[in-house]
């Protein structure tokens, strides 16, 4: 037996009968046909794919194309070689989308962010507590770096304005974070 029998024998655990393309002669029904096929289909599948599940569900939607325009495929020349070709489609089809979203997975992988800590999460709360234009010129100035200048000219206000925001911000912030500490010492 040549080196091709011997990778059937070894696949299928015996001999697998004809693997021919030569198709059924007209007027043979689909059953006979796929009875026929489908298990060397499998295994030429399972050899490409290395996961007989997969091989087994690439041949039976090939197998199912097939029925669907049962009366055209029958009348081809070699429609095993059909049916054959649309299972190999199905398979490299699926790799590429299995590589595709192994590709995505890796760029947007989830990253895992510590818990904020006791300080941050007071002092969140304590800057939800300021009014809006206080709250915005505390983040502005300290948390974005933005100079007072930049930030009186985003308001659309007077830079002694911004001051004075975040003069009352920072002395409303002060007594809020003091309490808070005292409350936990």
């Amino acid at each position: 037996m040549g080196r091709k029998g011997s990778v059937v024998t070894l696949l299928d655990g015996g001999s697998l009968g004809s693997l021919s393309d030569s198709g059924p002669p007209l007027g043979v029904a689909f059953e006979d046909f796929y009875a026929a096929h489908f298990r060397p289909l499998t295994i030429q599948l399972f050899a490409y794919t290395g996961d007989m599940a997969t091989a087994q569900d690439m041949v039976q939607e090939a197998f199912c194309r097939a029925l669907a325009q049962w009366k055209r495929v029958a009348a081809m020349e070699y429609p095993a070689a059909w049916v054959r070709r649309v299972a190999w489609n199905l398979a490299t089809s699926r790799w590429r989308r299995t590589l595709a979203a192994a590709r995505f997975l890796r760029g947007h992988r989830e990253e895992h962010i510590a818990a904020p800590s006791p300080d941050r999460v007071a002092l969140a709360q304590a800057l939800s507590t300021l009014p809006a234009q206080q709250r915005r010129a505390v983040i502005l100035h300290y948390l974005a770096d933005l100079p007072i200048s930049d930030i009186a000219r985003q308001e659309g206000v007077a830079e002694g304005t911004v001051k004075s925001w975040l003069h009352r911000g920072r002395t409303a912030l002060a007594t809020q974070l003091t309490d808070k500490e005292n409350d936990r010492g």
